[in-house]
């Protein structure tokens, strides 16, 4: 997720549905998933293709898969059977029991009781609703029945097992959490009749005559409760938003509007809020401290300003605000932190001012600052920044510079920010404008060293710097400072400016080896033609391109974009590629001289992943059909020859046995028959 960069991706035949959400298996770090109710696939993160994958039909409709990290995946039927993943793998088809009756499952969680499992699972049934423990290892298995609520029922659940004790909360619709305590019972015979759970208000959902209609629950612990909702006020619209309330004392601890709307679902995973926040999925971490009455009276003082929090670092969903405060999991709102400094100030003598500002504090202090203060101050700051948050520290910096460059179109500090980029590790999450503001100003230099050196460049700016590079006129490029050294040791510049020219003797590829070699000679006349023996751009615009070729990239987000590149970008793009396949063919080994020079691997990627995006446009192109036929004819001669080497590979292996058995100081003639 802070890389911004798909792992993997999957997909089921077509009409194939996934009908439960996949699981990963902390044991075996497997992926676990079920298809069409019944088809179970078990996979690894190395596996292809989904189809190949283990599979497995059940004998009954599955509801969820539940993973535990100690205590391995737990399977839950629709009947409400429930099977640990071992024993349901040892015999596929066995018989699940059916354990409830026209009910339907609402809800589900699975815990660890010490060395046990134990999963939990709620249901309704003419509008009552039951309670099911199960402890699978122990096929153990208890029912209860919800006590009902006068013209409200329950909207989501959510648990945690605390000494023996099931703490069931819901979320109803009446705007109120109630509380259920259902304590584990040992493994006794089964009870003659379900008994009926009693429950207790835990929370209203309402502060200053705001009332919240809550859509997803979760514990965060054991005062605090996370309510995702839509916040209705008298007279005004309806917010979503997110809130965290002290349940211990009644009181709304902080929360954040989302504008953009939300699916409604809410998911907590170690200290880290996950949800769809409009198309994307936003992660926010916060940090539960200690509740005490102090905090919530002081929340309620300063109800206006809910989202003045140490609670929650709500940076996450603030592009253009400054962090304000640089601590470990927490964010202090600039109003308050403002205060707190004018505070100390005054209370205290000239001697005692504070010892050092935090982070977000000095950028403010730098934000109207002179352009000479503002990147002394800021070197400053890199130089003394802590090793644990050095790099985020960094980012700050250059979110703080390019923030600047967007507020004054006249502010570019091109040296600093190619300096930065150049020593430090960074990463496009760290500052996700720098590259908008380099392409606004047309700095390549600076591009090239973001796309040779970030790791998680969304597809989408990898695409635009590429047809940037090829749309800039070699004249141009000339006049640009950029780095040569990807290219400097393959691509000779003659004294006249001719095209480049290099004689194929090595690896098989000589005139002598094969007739389509021949066919692919251009005669001297004509330098410019695409026969991957003259290079088909300049230094400048070969090193920019050289960039692009190590930017990485996953092939399904990036094709969609190259499919939109220019038919003669695309083109002088291919011819570009296959100039550099020629080039690797001539060493045996098949690498570039050079610094970052791009790899045999890296040219064949590219190269494919252009021609699957525009193949129908370069075979319908006149200009291109030459090239296409070059290219077809020099890969046709390199598995011919490859084949050829195939054939004398096991007398080559035999060759270098006998060469380690051969004794250094004697002499022998040794005949070997190639067969």
């Amino acid at each position: 997720i802070s890389d911004q960069k798909p792992l993997g991706c999957w997909s089921v035949k077509h009409g194939q549905i996934l009908t439960c959400p996949v699981v990963c298996n902390f044991e075996t770090h497997e992926y676990i998933a079920v298809h069409d109710d019944k088809v179970l696939r078990i996979w690894k993160n190395e596996d292809i293709n989904l189809d190949k994958a283990f599979k497995a039909t059940l004998s009954a409709d599955v509801y969820r898969i539940h993973s535990l990290p100690h205590g391995g995946p737990v399977v839950l039927f629709r009947g409400g059977g429930v099977r640990t993943l071992d024993v349901l793998l040892e015999a596929p088809q066995q018989e699940i029991e059916n354990v409830i009756s026209g009910e339907v499952i609402r809800w589900s969680g699975a815990f660890m009781e010490g060395q046990q499992p134990v999963l939990i699972f709620t249901t309704e049934k003419d509008e009552d609703f039951f309670v099911y423990i199960q402890k699978p290892k122990l096929s153990s298995l208890h029912k209860y029945k919800l006590e009902q609520q006068e013209s409200a029922k329950p909207l989501c659940f959510t648990a945690h097992i605390t000494n023996q004790t099931v703490t069931l909360l819901c979320l109803y619709s009446n705007d109120s959490v109630y509380q259920v305590l259902i304590p584990l019972q040992q493994d006794t015979e089964e009870e003659e009749e379900e008994e009926i759970l009693s429950k207790s208000l835990l929370l209203n959902l309402s502060v200053s005559g705001a009332v919240l209609k809550g859509t997803s629950l979760v514990v965060l612990d054991k005062d605090h409760v996370a309510v995702l909702g839509s916040l209705a006020v008298p007279g005004k619209e309806p917010r979503e938003c997110l809130t965290i309330w002290n349940t211990k004392f009644q009181t709304l601890q902080t929360s954040k509007e989302l504008p953009l709307g939300t699916s409604g679902q809410l998911w907590c995973y170690e200290e880290k809020f996950f949800l769809i926040h409009g198309k994307v999925l936003t992660v926010i971490m916060y940090k539960c401290e200690t509740s005490s009455l102090a905090a919530a009276v002081g929340k309620l003082k300063d109800n206006q300003t809910p989202d003045v929090s140490s609670f929650v670092n709500w940076n996450t969903l603030e592009d253009e605000e400054l962090v304000v405060s640089f601590q470990s999991q927490k964010s202090v709102a600039l109003k308050a932190e403002s205060r707190m400094n004018l505070r100390s100030r005054r209370s205290t003598v000239p001697e005692e001012q504070p010892k050092t500002l935090s982070v977000g504090q000095l950028l403010l202090n730098l934000k109207d600052a002179s352009t000479y203060v503002l990147e002394t101050e800021l070197k400053k700051l890199m130089a003394k920044a802590p090793t644990p948050d050095l790099q985020a520290t960094i980012g700050y910096v250059v979110t703080a510079l390019t923030d600047r460059c967007k507020r004054n179109p006249k502010y570019y500090p091109r040296n600093f920010l190619q300096e930065i980029a150049e020593t430090r590790d960074l990463s496009y999450s760290l500052c996700p404008d720098l590259m908008a503001v380099a392409l606004e100003k047309k700095d390549m230099h600076l591009l090239q060293i973001c796309l040779e050196r970030f790791p998680d460049i969304p597809e989408e700016v990898t695409y635009v710097c590429l047809k940037t590079f090829l749309s800039m006129s070699e004249a141009h490029l000339q006049k640009i400072d950029v780095n040569l050294d990807s290219v400097i040791c393959y691509i000779d510049v003659e004294s006249d400016d001719k095209e480049f020219k290099t004689e194929i003797v090595e690896n098989g590829f000589s005139a002598e080896m094969d007739q389509d070699m021949r066919d692919t000679k251009i005669p001297k006349e004509n330098p410019s033609r695409s026969d991957g023996e003259s290079c088909p751009v300049g230094l400048q615009k070969a090193a920019l391109l050289n960039a692009v070729l190590h930017s990485a990239y996953t092939e399904t987000f990036l094709l969609p974009h190259l499919k939109n590149l220019p038919a003669r970008q695309a083109i002088l793009f291919l011819r570009y590629l296959y100039y550099l396949y020629v080039k690797c063919s001539e060493k045996v080994n098949t690498t570039l001289p050079g610094i970052r020079s791009p790899t045999i691997n890296q040219i064949m990627d590219w190269m494919c992943l252009l021609l699957d995006a525009q193949f129908t446009v370069m075979v319908m192109l006149p200009e291109a059909k030459e090239l296409l036929s070059n290219l077809h004819k020099f890969v046709r001669a390199q598995v011919r020859f490859y084949s050829q080497l195939n054939k004398i590979e096991g007398s080559l292996r035999e060759l270098q046995r006998l060469n380690h058995l051969r004794e250094s100081q004697t002499y022998s003639i040794e005949v070997l028959e190639i067969i």
